[in-house]
């Protein structure tokens, strides 16, 4: 699995243009940043693209893989009706994944077929392959396992896909704390702009097992909803030579939003 590219980025609604446009000036850090992630994606030239979003269906025991002919996405919950994006089923790479531990032995995983993507892939999708827009994907939700199991899902994703000749990119899209201010659904708490801060830092070293035991209850108060697809990008990283970059961190509307790519030495 030579990988090419790995990078976090948020899934915010609003940095679509027709559904933010006029807070979108607000995230004056996280659209560039976005903006060079794609540059950065479409000069690594992948063959395939692994997306982590929670904001599919989440199981309590079971990762899930979607397994589609094609995938399409919109923001009409949002209030586009206008934007509808397509994208292409990697199936054979699934395929692989699935063949590699039939009986769940080692990692247990659902195939699902849902040709309806979540917003939590569409917003990273719809920045980063600006460009590359027949480039397949392979959509996946983290579950309400350990993290300690979804490090593991990650090394065995690298494993299974290393078989294969091609090149891959991950994204894992989410978003840190959502209680930044006192005016965000989640309520205010000065733990989440402790616990974002922490993580950033820890991403910026790439130390794991500091990301791996971090706080519980810091976690909870938190409110995050990114961490367990961070897990599962580091578990693929965990044996190559990569060093985090953090291209931006900001939270204007009360939620923490981070774009890290990883770069090769």
């Amino acid at each position: 699995m030579p990988l090419v590219f790995a990078g976090i980025s948020p899934h915010p609604p609003v940095l679509i243009p027709e559904i933010g446009k006029e807070n979108l000036t607000k995230l004056a850090e996280t659209k560039p940043a976005l903006e060079t992630l794609e540059k950065e994606l479409y000069a690594a030239k992948p063959d395939s693209l692994l997306v982590i979003s929670p904001h599919g269906k989440i199981l309590e025991d079971s990762f899930s893989i979607n397994l589609s002919a094609d995938y399409n996405a919109s923001f009409k919950e949002f209030g586009d009706f206008s934007l509808s994006l397509k994208f292409k089923s990697d199936y054979l790479s699934i395929q692989e994944i699935r063949a590699g531990d039939e009986t769940n032995k080692v990692v247990p995983i659902v195939l699902t077929s849902e040709p309806e993507i979540d917003h939590g892939s569409a917003v990273p999708l719809y920045y980063l392959l600006q460009h590359l827009k027949d480039l397949p994907i392979i959509p996946i939700t983290p579950c309400a396992l350990s993290y300690s199991e979804h490090f593991k899902f990650g090394q065995f994703l690298y494993q299974q896909l290393s078989r294969l000749d091609k090149r891959y990119g991950v994204i894992a899209s989410g978003d840190l704390s959502h209680k930044l201010t006192k005016d965000t659904p989640a309520g205010y708490s000065a733990k989440g702009a402790e616990f974002d801060k922490k993580l950033v830092d820890l991403i910026a070293k790439k130390d794991i097992q500091g990301i791996l035991n971090l706080d519980p209850k810091l976690i909870g108060e938190a409110s995050e909803c990114g961490l367990r697809s961070i897990i599962v990008l580091l578990g693929i990283i965990d044996t190559i030579n990569v060093v985090p970059e953090v291209l931006s961190y900001e939270g204007p509307f009360g939620v923490g939003y981070a774009v890290v790519n990883f770069k090769f030495q």
